[in-house]
């Protein structure tokens, strides 16, 4: 299989697994604090690729060498998780996978600073595109509310998240010094896992574990598991294969995605005219997928 090939495959798994994340996210947002949950879905995460990398190529010496590595972006993706948890208590999960969907454009510009990567018209045709469909998604196909650029609390908290997200492409790239995906992942995992146990001890010992909601172990377990050790060991994958930006542009399939999870657990599906935005982040995606050269 051309590496190309596996790179796409590997996103367009990555953006069913994290759609999932939205969807069961919101059922969960209110019912226990996002740095607590987002400190044991590190922590299972970390024993998980722990064992997946031992039974793959180990963990050698090396893979420890300049730790602040891991620091840094393990840093990115708590900002990410954490904020994606605090703005789904009032974002709804299509809504915030549309903020979602602007990572290309910002992990664009992030993998040309970088890496020089350099984006053809195509490239910028299509991230516009999908832009313009986000932005008709964030704001609920309200022409009064985009006129007026009222973007939800929770929308504006998670579009920082999405800025720590894109960067993390483009930034793991220059990093890598050549260690197995299971390694790397399981080095940025840990460091995640040791910045919010710090940072919100005081959240975790406040939770009340015994007490909570089925939904919220169900949901733990999922985001563990395929959202967190999943995609982590996915985009690992597809970003030495791919560039920054087509890495991200299958963000654009997670409202579509997020449309079936949100069916599948009996919420029904959007307005019409929200479905346009989404057609517009599809015909986006393709446009990038086009553009192989």
């Amino acid at each position: 299989m051309r590496p190309q090939t596996v790179g796409h495959l590997s996103m367009l798994l990555f953006s069913a697994l994290v759609a999932g994340s939205f969807s069961l996210g919101s059922l969960v947002a209110n019912e226990i604090a996002p740095t607590a949950l987002t400190a044991v879905r590190f922590g299972l995460a970390s024993l998980i690729m722990a064992a997946v990398a031992w039974g793959a190529d180990g963990l050698p010496r090396s893979t420890f060498a300049a730790p602040w590595r891991y620091l840094v972006l393990g840093g990115l993706y708590v900002v990410y998780f954490v904020t994606m948890f605090e703005g789904l208590k009032t974002a709804p999960p299509v809504s915030a996978a549309a903020v979602f969907t602007l990572t290309p454009v910002i992990a664009g510009l992030f993998g040309w600073f970088l890496l020089r990567q350099v984006m053809t018209p195509r490239m910028v045709l299509a991230l516009g595109i999908g832009a313009i469909g986000a932005l008709w998604v964030i704001f609920r196909a309200d022409w009064g509310a985009l006129r007026a650029f009222e973007i939800g609390r929770g929308e504006a908290i998670f579009f920082f998240g999405c800025i720590a997200h894109a960067i993390y492409p483009a930034l793991m790239r220059r990093l890598s010094r050549g260690e197995s995906a299971p390694a790397f992942t399981f080095g940025v995992v840990v460091a995640g896992f040791l910045i919010l146990t710090v940072v919100g001890w005081s959240e975790i010992r406040a939770t009340d574990w015994a007490k909570l909601p089925a939904i919220v172990w169900i949901t733990l377990v999922y985001v563990s598991v395929f959202a967190t050790a999943g995609t982590f060991l996915l985009v690992r994958i597809a970003a030495l294969r791919l560039p920054s930006a087509k890495v991200m542009a299958y963000t654009y399939l997670t409202p579509s995605w997020v449309i079936l999870w949100e069916i599948a657990l009996g919420k029904g599906a959007p307005t019409g005219l929200i479905l346009i935005g989404i057609a517009l982040t599809v015909v986006a995606l393709l446009l990038l997928l086009r553009d192989e050269g």
